[in-house]
């Protein structure tokens, strides 16, 4: 796999500072970048010989692809050399027609850095997700990035370490397999320090469990004799007109 590789100046000639800016990849950890060559950068310059040093900030870098193996993309990763904006544009083939492979534009004039005349952004690490773009990267037999530059703060200007990673199907017996490896098996043998024996509480229970029977079966219907206030001393009391034996025969009393 090519890497471009290049150097950046000050006009003023002031040092250089590297930003520690990452972004997270979303891919697996064993899926491997695609084997690609890059070709070489090629700024767009303004003026009729090729001696002119004078630029349009525009850089085009082919990347292309092996040969009779189409790539469905997953995403694109590289780090950022003072680009202020880049377009990925794509060559596909459809498999299923022997037309020629035609160009579409994925993603256009993406940021990379807040302002094209300041450090920032200018050296940072980028990914590019295939469902950021705007079509899908199925089927690529070319990738092209379009790199823009607007000022004039810069000299030279381009992409490092660019990576593309293949899009795979997600294995639906795998995903089962490590979710389940994440799981923290239950102890068979829980700590029972401090707590009572089980047979204890379940003999209380099952006693308690009697006693309740036994009072529900003992439990009389008879009615309960109804109680009066008399008023006539000077001192209120209780008349029972009628008490209840425990057998259940009724007596009745008078004054």
């Amino acid at each position: 796999m090519a890497v471009i590789t290049s150097c950046c100046v000050w006009q003023t000639g002031h040092s250089l500072q590297t930003s520690h800016l990452f972004f997270q990849t979303m891919t697996p950890d064993d899926t491997k970048p695609v084997n690609f060559t890059v070709k070489a950068p090629v700024y767009l310059q303004i003026g009729d010989t090729k001696a002119d040093t004078a630029h349009s900030g525009v850089c085009v870098v082919d990347v292309n692809l092996p040969f009779g193996k189409p790539v469905n993309i997953e995403e694109v990763t590289f780090k950022n050399y003072y680009t202020a904006y880049v377009t990925v544009r794509l060559l596909r083939r459809n498999p299923e027609q022997e037309a020629p492979a035609k160009w579409c534009t994925a993603l256009r004039d993406l940021p990379l850095m807040d302002n094209p005349h300041t450090e920032r952004g200018s050296q940072d690490y980028y990914t590019i997700h295939r469902t950021q773009m705007q079509v899908e990267p199925d089927h690529v037999v070319c990738v092209r990035l379009i790199l823009r530059q607007p000022s004039l703060a810069w000299l030279t200007f381009s992409l490092e370490d660019i990576k593309i990673f293949p899009h795979t199907e997600p294995d639906p017996e795998k995903e089962v397999s490590d979710w389940l490896s994440d799981l923290t098996l239950i102890d068979q043998h829980p700590d029972l320090e401090g707590l009572p024996d089980p047979q204890t509480v379940s003999s209380s229970i099952q006693q308690m469990w009697a006693l309740t029977e036994v009072m529900q079966t003992n439990q009389t219907t008879a009615s309960i004799g109804r109680f009066d206030v008399s008023e006539t001393h000077s001192q209120p009391h209780l008349s029972c007109n009628e008490c209840v034996h425990d057998g259940g025969d009724v007596m009745k009393f008078g004054r």
